[in-house]
């Protein structure tokens, strides 16, 4: 089952339209200001949610009007943002995929809240990432394999999301490694900015959890 949530950040609409049109989903869930790009391009959301803190109102209403959109609404006084509230949602109907769209921005803070929120569909085995038109991002804990043929773009940076990251072996990558450990402190820009140079780029790793971002200019 895959799921797409549209959130409130910045969305490249001709990116996201051409991206949709390529890619079916079983689930749509609008998020708070992410609804006016679904009204903008008649995207219908199989499911709403937020505090409409942000939304503005004649769009809430309107989706307010629609029986057959299921709606949550929250008090914007809570303990999690509201994209994180969408994975929720997204693992609660049984996604095996999730891909965000508008979650990144300006706001850093809510940048990195939902690279954190991520960890959610990790801990359940459940693949997510952040998708806008200049980068990929999603969350690895185990050995990863990177087609050269098929990359986002042409950059490819490891940051490490826990304290660290052991056994690190990078194969087919201009900067290769050889059982490296990745800390938070230490060596945490080690990995910005590698590039792929062979067919395929080999991650290997241990232990620990890799923010994984594939990006280009």
């Amino acid at each position: 089952m895959k799921t797409l949530i549209v959130s409130g950040g910045r969305i490249g609409r001709d990116f996201a339209l051409s991206f949709l049109k390529n890619t079916c989903f079983d689930y749509i869930i609008g998020v708070d200001n992410g609804l006016r790009f679904l009204f903008e391009n008649q995207i219908s959301p199989t499911h709403v949610v937020g505090d409409f803190d942000t939304a503005a109102p004649e769009l809430v209403n309107f989706y307010r009007k629609h029986e057959e959109i299921e709606m949550r609404t929250f008090n914007p006084v809570k303990d999690a943002t509201d994209t994180q509230i969408a994975i929720e949602l997204a693992l609660e109907l049984g996604s095996t995929e999730i891909v965000i769209l508008g979650a990144t921005g300006s706001r850093i803070d809510h940048v990195l809240g939902n690279i954190q929120s991520m960890m959610l569909a990790k801990e359940q085995g459940v693949h997510c990432e952040l998708l806008d038109e200049n980068n990929r991002i999603c969350l690895i804990d185990s050995d990863t394999v990177l087609s050269r043929a098929e990359q986002y773009g042409s950059y490819v940076s490891l940051i490490p999301l826990t304290t660290e990251v052991t056994g690190v072996t990078l194969t087919g990558f201009k900067y290769p490694l050889d059982n490296h450990t990745f800390t938070s402190t230490g060596s945490a820009s080690l990995g910005i900015s590698n590039e792929i140079l062979e067919e395929e780029g080999i991650i290997q790793m241990k232990s620990g959890i890799f923010i994984l971002i594939e990006s280009r200019d």
